[in-house]
């Protein structure tokens, strides 16, 4: 059965125009992507098994062109508009941080690394650098390194929160296995660095630690 023989209430497009995009589950919001299905499959049947092939929608998302174009249906067409539809994402969460909004919560936060900081294989730490309304000054990836850890050094930190003339940092970094607990390393080295930023008087607000579609706030935890 095609999906245009589905009630109009299931059909996604529909679904998301009546009930919003927060209403489709993964598997429809990538239908309404993919378009069409393939023989004998309708949209969402083909979103499904591509879910399931990747192990959910993060793998997908994080597929290699050649992986990606493995499955029936899909190709370098489709690949490439995927990642011209992440990039979509990642720049209008960086919009919202380059108009000089204010950092007031975690989530408004987290949001903007997630999309920065996940999907990379290796740990990535980042810094933003706020000014004294917490208004985001510049955001870098400072250090890159292995598949569970990254060489920190609080010089550096130091050194571009002067260049920024930063009134506060936040720091970000990932963790590629996607559990987002920060291991006794992680609190060592937002204690050392907190301690550096101080000698400029420059604050340390938060340490997020970045997982799969997760997040860890060492200041909710009363780590900083």
């Amino acid at each position: 059965m095609s999906i245009r023989d589905w009630p109009e209430s299931e059909r996604p497009r529909e679904k998301l125009l009546n009930k919003g995009a927060g209403s489709l589950s993964d598997a429809e919001l990538l239908a309404i992507f993919l378009r069409t299905g393939t023989a004998g499959k309708t949209a969402v049947d083909l979103a499904r098994d591509l879910i399931s092939r990747h192990g959910g929608l993060r793998g997908l998302l994080k597929a290699d062109c050649r992986s990606f174009c493995e499955a029936p249906g899909l190709g370098i067409a489709k690949y490439t508009q995927l990642q011209a539809v992440l990039e979509i994402s990642r720049r209008h969460l960086r919009e919202v941080l380059d108009r000089g909004v204010s950092l007031e919560n975690p989530q408004q936060t987290s949001d903007y690394l997630i999309s920065e900081l996940c999907g990379y294989e290796h740990e990535v730490f980042s810094c933003l650098y706020l000014d004294n309304r917490h208004r985001v000054l510049k955001f870098e990836k400072l250090f890159n390194g292995t598949i569970n850890s990254a060489s920190v050094h609080p010089r550096e930190v130091v050194k571009k929160a002067l260049k920024y003339n930063a009134a506060a940092v936040i720091l970000a970094h990932n963790h590629p296995s996607g559990v987002s607990e920060p291991s006794q390393a992680d609190i060592n080295i937002t204690s050392h660095l907190k301690e550096a930023l101080n000698l400029v008087d420059v604050r340390l607000l938060d340490h997020f630690v970045v997982g799969d579609g997760e997040y860890v706030s060492l200041a909710e935890r009363g780590l900083v």
